[in-house]
């Protein structure tokens, strides 16, 4: 402010808009009870303000950090203190000549006009600065955000952090004896409990409200207390960020058994477990029983071990996160509480030192504390926050932030800048999938550096990145829901913004970004519980022009990173129960290349990894494959692409054959068929085939109740006068199923049958009522019906299948070809150059052969 007019402002008598509502808001609340008087006046202490920005935190009536309790609410005052002080200097500006107006508005620190750039001579620029956040984001000398829990949630002071460390050598996974010990559950009656959470939100309960540190008041030390140096009882501990740990009870001197909690406002979805030991002893064996586990298959069965960490090993040795434990048995649990199936997870494990600290974990986490340390240093690296913006998309229930990264780099023109296309990656909505946030990493690592090729991606696509979708779920250490106690990727039709805000806006900005500029790619990390290597769940594409190329971009994956990627496991079936997830909304809202990456818990089956864990480099370096294969994927010279698309559909020819050869049927594929739906192959040729089975499995049914004895002979009568008055014809018809019950693969259904002298009535019968149902329903779907489908299959030209099967001879070219009307030669089959390691391009490998396509479903 001008000190010419300080006294004009110390002057007013009217009442403070300001002061007249902080003192009914904080009288409302009963932190203030002072008079009214003895509150500041925003007029008079605005020359405080200018030069001392932490004024209002710090407050000239008390400590403001004990009125406003976290920066959530600090940075809604400080929006209600900005509205009035802009107004009072735009009242004073308008009694000033206009120079002076203008020089005052300027100055003003809360008006729109410091977005305005500054030359040299101090004149004005008409140019904007880049418009900022609705919240306050990292800068040179800023803290990371604390994290915002539940009210209900205790939490520790105690900061966990954790060094990344990749193993020396391959860690193997176990190998089942069959002699593995199956312990029986014992409980809290017989046994000690020494570690129990107070209380838990369950699905009875849901969320109001949250705050920095979670409950208030005392912290309560949850474990037992030690009765001296000798005793050896463990000491746990999980309320700090993405722990999970509800109960542990001491059945013997080393033998506890573990409760997890499940996710907060639900009574499910365990099987992300995070906890902390103490007071360990050294060449001791201890045994771990986790008792509430839910789903009925994991990966614990095929070899997969629990992680551990030790603090002496990480500060002595620089050793981190490793693969422990033997006599590892995943079983149901026999003593259930009858509401659903529990399951058991037991192993051993010895601890390396005496007294130490360790930590066990379902895989190596990745928490929002850790997100928040990794985006500072990119919003603090002047090379990478040049081309890397970073955003609030928006805020979570709990109020915690969800980033956005814009990643490319600056266009020359405006031209250049619209034809950019656009890639959407998105990681963690199940916040137990961990896996997720490491294969994000290894991709921004990659993406924002100086390697050639991560420039020439800046160049030609618009990035959009949420690394963190589900926040509030990360933070409090659930497995799949957010705080709404919903799984988020079920929701992303939701309309409810208020419930779900991280997926609406998602959405949202997708939508808005569709408008402007073509998405190429969309792609959700996750991680699965039940399969090992890396895979991706793709949608069959409808539109004929474009068939197969939705298996383009995972095949070609799966040739960069062949010991990691299966492309054997990857499925691209929608269904009715998927609509709701990212793949299949994006997929609708006109994104072809839609899909949902999933990647294993345990590790790889494939190549030189065969029966390895991954480790997070491994994970990070499928980020850089994912860059990779991008660049493969859009290369001028469409060589690559059109083999792989050639290579697609003689796999699906080969998957045609191999299921006629089932039904007991020589097909010759005579003529095109590449305008064949995929689901007729892949979906519709198996529900004809489960809908004869089901129809025979009836008609057994049927028969096996007629041969029951009848009680009573009005029974017997009732029976014998419907059965005379049924048509002869359907007698006749149904005898050869008396006889016997033959399944469908002993017969080939109706519609594939080719001869026209069948015998049995049986089939005449079924071939009609088929026909007559296709007719019924011939119309209501755009996809081929089965009789059509065999009569394109039938007309397939022959010269096309003694083509060679194309194969992919490896020589390294890292320059990528810049013309785009440049055309595959046919007589020469293309090169498919590859490196080992991220940012070195130039090593030679040959490519391993691809086995055949197989179409799976979902179980």
């Amino acid at each position: 402010m001008f000190p010419a007019l300080e006294p004009e402002l110390k002057q007013e008598t009217l009442p403070d808009p300001y002061e007249d509502f902080m003192y009914h808001h904080l009288q409302y609340y009963g932190y203030y009870k002072a008079q009214r008087g003895t509150l500041p006046n925003s007029a008079t202490h605005q020359h405080i303000w200018k030069n001392n920005p932490r004024y209002l935190l710090n407050g000239s009536f008390g400590k403001r950090e004990d009125l406003i309790p976290d920066r959530l609410q600090k940075e809604k005052h400080l929006c209600e203190y900005s509205k009035v002080v802009a107004s009072k200097e735009k009242e004073t500006a308008h009694s000033l000549p206009f120079p002076l107006a203008d020089s005052l508005m300027l100055s003003s620190p809360f008006v729109k006009s410091r977005q305005l750039l500054y030359d040299d001579i101090g004149k004005v620029n008409p140019h904007l600065r880049e418009p900022r956040d609705l919240f306050a984001l990292f800068s040179g000398s800023a803290l990371l955000q604390a994290p915002r829990w539940p009210v209900e949630c205790e939490v520790i002071k105690e900061r966990i952090h954790h060094i990344e460390w990749v193993p020396p050598q391959p860690e193997y996974f176990y190998q089942p004896t069959g002699n593995e010990k199956i312990p029986e559950i014992v409980g809290e009656e017989k046994g000690t409990i020494v570690y129990q959470l107070d209380s838990v939100p369950t699905e009875d309960c849901y969320f109001t409200s949250s705050r920095v540190g979670g409950k208030r008041g005392i912290i309560k030390e949850l474990s037992v207390s030690l009765q001296g140096p000798e005793d050896n009882t463990l000491l746990f501990e999980s309320r700090f960020e993405s722990g999970n740990l509800q109960k542990a009870v001491r059945v013997n001197t080393f033998e506890y058994e573990l409760t997890l909690r499940t996710d907060l406002y639900t009574n499910k979805h365990t099987q992300w477990f995070y906890f902390r030991v103490q007071n360990t002893r050294k060449d001791v064996t201890y045994r771990f029983t986790i008792v509430n586990l839910l789903k009925p298959k994991s990966l614990y069965t095929v070899g997969m071990k629990p992680l551990m960490y030790s603090q002496l090993d990480a500060s002595t040795h620089s050793i981190g996160w490793r693969r422990e434990g033997n006599e590892i048995k995943y079983y149901r649990n026999t003593a259930e509480d009858g509401q659903q199936p529990l399951y058991c997870l037991t192993w051993t494990a010895r601890f390396p030192h005496d007294r130490d600290t360790c930590f066990f974990a379902h895989f190596y986490p990745y928490t929002y504390t850790d997100l928040q340390r990794f985006l500072l240093s990119v919003a603090n690296s002047p090379v990478k926050s040049q081309f890397c913006k970073l955003r609030t998309l928006c805020r979570s229930l709990a109020g915690n932030t969800v980033y956005l990264l814009t990643i490319t780099n600056p266009a020359r023109t405006p031209q250049e800048a619209a034809a950019k296309k656009a890639v959407v990656l998105t990681a963690r909505v199940h916040p137990g999938e961990s896996n997720g946030s490491w294969i994000m990493k290894g991709f921004l690592d990659f993406i924002l550096s100086n390697s050639p090729d991560a420039q020439l991606l800046r160049d030609i696509f618009i990035f959009k990145v949420v690394p963190m979708l589900n926040p509030d779920g990360v933070i409090v250490g659930n497995y799949r829901c957010s705080l709404a106690g919903r799984d988020l990727n079920r929701h992303y039709k939701t309309i409810l913004k208020e419930s779900f805000p991280c997926i609406w806006h998602t959405r949202n900005m997708i939508k808005r970004l569709l408008e402007e500029r073509e998405v190429l790619l969309y792609c959700d990390f996750h991680g699965h519980s039940r399969k090992n290597n890396i895979f991706l769940y793709g949608c069959n594409n409808t539109n004929r022009e474009f068939w197969l190329h939705e298996r383009v971009f995972p095949l070609m994956l799966s040739k960069n990173a062949p010991d990691k990627f299966s492309f054997h496991s990857c499925n691209f079936k929608v269904q009715k129960c998927k609509e709701g997830t990212g793949r299949v909304v994006m997929w609708r809202m006109g994104i072809l290349n839609s899909y949902t990456m999933e990647s294993t818990f345990g590790g790889s089956t494939l190549g030189n990894k065969r029966d390895t864990h991954f480790t997070t480099e491994d994970l990070k370096s499928l980020g850089y494959h994912v860059c990779d294969t991008l660049l493969d994927f859009c290369d001028p010279d469409r060589t690559k692409f059109m083999q792989c698309l050639a290579e697609l559909k003689e796999l699906l020819q080969q998957e045609i054959h191999k299921k006629f050869k089932e039904l007991g049927q020589d097909m010759d594929l005579e003529r095109s068929w590449s305008d064949i739906s995929l689901s007729d192959v892949e979906s519709r040729y198996q529900t004809s085939f489960q809908s004869k089975t089901r129809e025979l499995n009836q008609k057994k049914t049927m028969y096996k109740k007629k041969k029951k004895a009848l009680k009573s002979r009005k029974q017997r009568n009732k029976q014998y006068q419907r059965h005379t008055l049924m048509p002869e014809s359907k007698l006749t018809e149904d005898a050869p199923e008396r006889a016997g019950f033959p399944s469908t693969l002993q017969k080939p259904p109706a519609f594939f049958r080719t001869s026209e002298n069948a015998s049995s009535s049986m089939m005449k019968y079924e071939k009609s009522r088929l026909n007559k149902s296709q007719l019924n329903g011939r119309g209501k779907s755009t996809s081929l019906d089965p009789t059509d489908m065999t009569t394109l299959i039938l007309t397939k030209n022959k010269d096309r299948i003694q083509k060679e099967k194309p194969g992919f001879t490896v020589s390294c070219d890292p320059k990528r070809s810049t013309n785009p009307s440049q055309e595959p030669a046919p007589s020469v089959k293309p090169s498919w150059s590859r490196n080992r390691h991220p940012g070195t391009r130039g090593s030679h490998r040959t490519a391993v052969a691809y086995p055949s396509l197989h179409v799976y479903t979902y179980p």
